[in-house]
């Protein structure tokens, strides 16, 4: 799964407003976030193996550290806990580590069995919808227009740069998906490794376009014009 984590980070916003989209993207995508510095550094593995699903080339072998059940739910806490430290805001903390256990639930609908429950465990989990490419395409667009929705539902733009980051950082998103599907097989794990580091600038972007965006039901009379654009 790609797009539908950003789905639930955008969609997050309607939920709890304080956060920045972009914390709210880095909760989403935390275990992708981690896992390809576990990648680089060799111990956690990943294969390119065209075939072993529909949708995806990608075999992941070894990643208890990250996509385990129990790896989620530890990073979820520590997520969560580190943002109650620095805001000392319960609600949204838990909803942070909420967002972070997204991740392993939304992968356990798309992945083959190979998410396993803990450290050192022999039992794999995944419903596997990777293996029908419509069925991914319409669950993932699904979640991924939803979250988007919800987000503008909520946030208007302060000025142009808000509005055209916005809708700039939404397509760059559908694009990289595309380009995913289409596109051919990575060259090697550490292809796969270098790529998914890339994904910090997509927090990053998510950070810019947040501050040039005022997540209030009412909207500010001085930028109702731009906010029709927005």
């Amino acid at each position: 799964m790609f797009i539908g984590h950003f789905g639930a980070a955008f969609a997050t916003k309607k939920m709890n407003r304080k956060p920045s989209l972009g914390t709210m993207f880095m909760a989403a995508q935390w275990l992708d976030l981690v896992w390809p510095v576990l990648v680089l550094l060799g111990i956690e593995k990943v294969k390119v193996a065209p075939g072993i699903t529909a949708f995806t080339p990608l075999d992941f072998t070894y990643y208890p550290f990250t996509h385990s059940l129990l790896a989620a739910v530890l990073w979820a806490g520590l997520f969560g806990g580190a943002y109650y430290l620095l805001r000392k805001d319960r609600t949204t903390s838990i909803i942070l580590g909420g967002l972070v256990l997204s991740h392993w639930l939304l992968d356990l609908l798309v992945h083959r069995p190979d998410l396993p429950l803990a450290f050192g465990n022999h039992i794999f989990m995944g419903f596997g919808l990777w293996n029908s490419t419509a069925g991914t395409l319409i669950v993932e667009s699904l979640l991924f227009a939803g979250g988007c929705a919800l987000y503008l539902s909520v946030s208007h733009s302060l000025d142009r740069k808000g509005a055209i980051g916005c809708w700039s950082l939404i397509a760059f998103l559908g694009l990289v998906y595309v380009m995913n599907i289409i596109g051919p097989p990575p060259a090697s794990a550490q292809a796969i490794g270098y790529a998914g580091l890339s994904q910090w600038l997509l927090v990053g972007w998510a950070y810019w376009v947040d501050r040039h965006r005022n997540a209030r039901a009412e909207v500010p009379v001085g930028v109702a014009k731009i906010n029709a654009t927005g």
